[in-house]
């Protein structure tokens, strides 16, 4: 421990110094350093493996009645990668300058909640604070990658149902100022391929009805699409007259191009990737049906999902919703702001409200850059205490809750 550094600053340095990036994470290191933890704090846990080298570590704290609803606090293990030339130290040091900002990959996405976590819980169990409702922590793999292998798994597994959770707090974002972010949803991610066949021949002649030129004319319609949603984001405002926010709109990105095998011949096949991000206000089913209109109205074109989630299930916002509405009060009373957005890209919280199972991303970083996926990724100590305060007073709050 460095000379007067607070034991749970350090825990969570230690936490980051972990590899776990992607893609070739070391998950080994990471589920015992948890268990660890585990073992110092006096909570139960069970590793789950439902793809070899992939270990999803489950942590438990038995409530006094077990038979009530859980709370599931999940994070993600893994962190992205690093180009190492644009840090200004070590990504996997973990440095703490004297201003007390801590550098490393995972500082923000999301070690700093996964820690904050286990530390909230160790506080509580010191002061034998056991709560009504059992509280389970999931560690999960790969959600850097899409959580196909992790989360997406777990929750259609039997060792899942026989959690009975109620409610899951999952990560959120940095908020440059005062506030913090809050997510009840998040836009449907779909990656496509779009695959247009046509004449070849020689790349000196005028050649009518070419892959190239089909491929031209679906990009054009799904640009102008994008281009009329870029409008609303920035016009736009919801039914509270808020201003529209990234995750309130659809966007559609060219990610990727192919075609042709020499510079004198012209391409009998050509291939655009797309990167579209759905709005939750926009239903699943239409859009599909507008995405092939775009494409199929051109001859001899294939429509492909590299990715596809069907379902844009959000948690409630109202009175209804008693887990949303203790937050919201929780916060209140604080005099913490709060800012409920939908999320522009995509966590594993998805896989848990496609299950009915209501979920807020919230990770206690304010006043703070938006440094996730980013070189100097950082977090301040202070800050990082601060959440820890936070949470412990929020799972209280949440796992108390005695009825619905």
């Amino acid at each position: 421990m460095a000379d007067g550094e607070n034991p749970s600053v350090t825990r969570f340095r230690e936490y980051l110094r972990i590899k776990t990036v992607q893609p070739n994470p070391d998950y080994e290191s990471c589920k015992n350093w948890l268990l660890n933890q585990a073992k110092e704090i006096g909570l139960s846990s069970q590793v789950f493996e439902y793809v070899k080298g992939k270990p999803i570590i489950l942590l438990t704290w038995t409530g006094r009645d077990p038979e009530l609803p859980a709370i599931l606090l999940n994070s993600h293990t893994d962190v992205v990668p690093v180009f190492e030339d644009k840090w200004s130290c070590d990504p996997f040091e973990a440095i703490k300058h004297e201003n007390g900002d801590i550098l490393a990959r995972g500082a923000q996405d999301m070690k700093c909640v996964g820690a904050s976590y286990l530390e909230a819980i160790r506080c509580l169990k010191d002061q034998d604070k056991q709560p009504c409702r059992t509280i389970h922590l999931s560690y999960v793999p790969d959600e850097e990658i899409g959580g196909y292998d992790g989360m997406k798994l777990f929750v259609k597994s039997e060792d899942f149902k026989k959690l009975n959770i109620g409610f899951a707090l999952d990560e959120g974002i940095a908020c440059p100022h005062n506030a913090l972010k809050v997510f009840y949803g998040e836009r449907t991610a779909w990656w496509v391929n779009v695959v247009t066949r046509g004449s070849t021949g020689h790349g000196s002649q005028f050649i009518n009805d070419t892959a190239v030129s089909k491929l031209r004319r679906i990009i054009n319609r799904l640009l102008d699409f994008r281009e009329f949603q870029e409008k609303q984001l920035e016009i736009g405002r919801d039914r509270n007259g808020r201003k529209y926010t990234l995750g309130d709109v659809t966007s559609i990105n060219l990610t990727l191009l192919e075609a042709g095998v020499q510079h004198n011949v012209i391409p009998q096949e050509a291939k655009a990737g797309f990167d579209i991000r759905i709005s939750p206000d926009v239903d699943l089913k239409d859009f599909e049906q507008l995405l092939e209109k775009f494409i199929k109205s051109e001859s001899d074109t294939t429509l492909e999902y590299v990715q596809y989630h069907g379902d844009n299930s959000c948690t409630p916002l109202d009175d209804s919703n008693v887990w949303w509405v203790t937050f919201r009060d929780f916060c209140d009373v604080r005099n913490i702001s709060i800012e409920p957005e939908i999320f522009p890209a995509a966590t594993d919280s998805r896989y848990l409200r496609e299950i009915g199972i209501p979920a807020l991303g919230v990770s206690y970083i304010k006043n703070t850059p938006v440094l996730l996926h980013d070189h100097d990724e950082r977090i301040n100590e202070n800050l990082f205490l601060e959440g820890i305060e936070f949470y412990t007073d929020l799972i209280t709050h949440l796992a108390n809750i005695q009825t619905i």
